[in-house]
């Protein structure tokens, strides 16, 4: 907190459930100039989930600051004239962060800190253009801090270009997973006898609230319809979904209305939901993105609580699980 108050940009890496969404909002909203109407903090976020997450947290910190906070994601309708007029910081993803820039609803004039979380994912392929769009749209003199569980030295060697002589707070590799969080493998052998040792931890365990892990849509959908068929309470997300849909079984999911959710990647980074002690890999994710692992395991163990993550592997992905 105290180096981005300094004024100093920022990488900073900590495991996941260790509050580093708590540090940076604490740190923008202490950065705040309230007699400045402009927008002067924007935060970027690679999912719509994580965004809207993070301006919730934002929010509560801002109980009693008067700082005017947007949210601004793909799937819900914006007052342009509000954005215009009268906020001090925007929460977003890329995209449409970088489209209201463009259109100068967003005057970033004034703008003194650009955070971006979940840097490693940010900084990938699928986002660096837009990521670079918008570095480009700010003022130079702006403060850019990058937040993170894992970074990979790609990453750190890509920050160079647009960064100024940034303070590091990086930790180890072999420190990266959280101690709370026990990790098993079970080999399955082949694909088609995934389903049956899910069922079978079902009916061993005592599940409590559970993330499972696909790695593609259709098998998300097919998944949720063979356990639905065997009367599993199920629900899934995943981003091709309207953002009404998401949301209402977001809700469910922290309310504990619904107590398994299936998913893709898209809820691997930054979701906190207390109460989930345990994340299946019923698919590992594949090697190209293997710091994925990480973030998928660490929804559960948040805060220092226990956590259990079991990984579901075939004959093909032994190789996986050894690197």
């Amino acid at each position: 907190i105290i180096p981005i108050i300094e004024g100093n940009d920022i990488i900073a890496q900590a495991q996941s459930g260790t509050g580093k969404t708590g540090t940076f909002c604490i740190a923008v909203l202490q950065k705040i100039n309230l007699s400045i109407n402009s927008c002067q903090a924007i935060i970027l976020s690679p999912s719509r989930e994580l965004a809207l997450q993070t301006f919730n947290v934002l929010n509560n910190l801002n109980t009693y600051l008067n700082i005017k906070i947007s949210l601004c994601i793909g799937g819900i309708t914006q007052n342009y004239k509000e954005l215009k007029d009268s906020l001090h910081i925007v929460v977003g993803t890329p995209g449409r962060i970088n489209n209201l820039l463009l259109n100068k609803v967003i005057n970033a004039s004034k703008l003194k800190l650009l955070v971006i979380d979940e840097a490693d994912e940010m900084l990938s392929y699928e986002f660096q253009s837009q990521i670079r769009d918008i570095i480009n749209k700010i003022p130079d003199k702006s403060q850019i801090c990058l937040f993170s569980a894992t970074l990979s030295t790609d990453v750190l060697d890509l920050t160079s270009k647009f960064m100024r002589n940034p303070k590091e707070i990086l930790i180890k590799n072999e420190e990266l997973t959280l101690e709370g969080i026990k990790q098993f493998y079970i080999m399955v052998g082949e694909n088609k006898y995934k389903l049956d040792v899910l069922k079978d931890l079902y009916k061993t365990l005592s599940l409590g609230q559970t993330i499972i892990y696909v790695n593609n849509i259709k098998r998300i959908e097919n998944l949720c319809k063979l356990l639905k068929r065997d009367n599993y309470s199920v629900t899934f997300i995943h981003g091709s979904m309207e953002q009404q849909e998401r949301n209402e079984i977001m809700t469910k999911f922290r309310s504990g209305e619904s107590r398994v959710l299936i998913t893709t990647d898209l809820l691997a980074r930054g979701i906190d939901i207390q109460q989930v002690s345990v994340d299946i890999n019923y698919d590992l994710p594949p090697l190209k993105r293997k710091d994925n692992y990480i973030h998928r395991i660490g929804r559960s163990g948040r805060y220092g609580k226990k956590g259990v993550a079991i990984n579901f592997v075939t004959n093909m992905d032994y190789y996986i699980i050894e690197d």
